[in-house]
């Protein structure tokens, strides 16, 4: 079984099982603000849910963005943290990748350009080709202005969750063909909103 985690839009977190492609449970709220305070309590209770022991789990599945700065590294510390206690591998992927799967799954089989939030006016964006069982990136991710975006041929797909099932299953079906996983860098594309001060102030009285 694999435990999935992403906060790369709201949370979501799912522990399914890649040999029958059930998804076990899966747990997500869409806020996008408090990530930090409800993680531990997703992750919580789909372990109570799904019955199962860290231990018994054969791997971690991340989402490492693109996503905004603070929200997308709860979910990667989470992810690794767990990891590491449970003595699992820890798989990393890009996020959107998830969202082309449920694609597929609903009948999809074109090529779609899926699309979230990165505030500051700006969105995060992914190429799919759709036409297979499992989905192809074939650009990005990137990051541009609504307006802006590239492939306007490309169907539009905006995405305001991360389904954690689907990263978990897109990320079974990459491992049992051999294919790359994501960079284990988080896909952050810009600097954070907040930044260390160039210098030191003058106190003055």
């Amino acid at each position: 079984m694999l435990l999935a985690i992403d906060t790369s839009a709201g949370t979501s977190v799912a522990i399914v099982d890649p040999s029958t492609g059930e998804i076990i449970v899966e747990r997500s709220t869409p806020d996008t603000m408090r990530h930090a305070e409800v993680i531990g309590t997703l992750l919580a209770d789909a372990l109570s849910a799904a019955g199962v022991r860290p231990s018994s789990l054969d791997g971690v599945v991340v989402g490492m963005g693109p996503g905004p700065f603070t929200g997308l590294r709860v979910g990667i510390a989470a992810a690794r943290t767990f990891a590491l206690g449970a003595g699992i591998p820890l798989y990393p992927m890009v996020s959107a990748d998830a969202v082309a799967r449920q694609q597929v799954l609903s009948g999809a089989s074109d090529t779609a350009i899926v699309v979230t939030d990165a505030r500051r006016k700006e969105v995060f964006w992914s190429l799919y080709d759709l036409s297979a069982p499992e989905p192809v990136r074939l650009d990005g991710p990137g990051l541009s202005k609504p307006d802006s975006l590239p492939h306007t041929d490309a169907r539009r797909v905006d995405a305001t969750e991360i389904p954690a099932a689907q990263l978990a299953l897109a990320a079974a079906a990459l491992l049992a063909t051999g294919l790359p996983l994501a960079s284990d860098e988080a896909l952050y594309l810009r600097s954070p909103d907040v930044t260390m001060p160039s210098g030191i102030k003058r106190v003055t009285q």
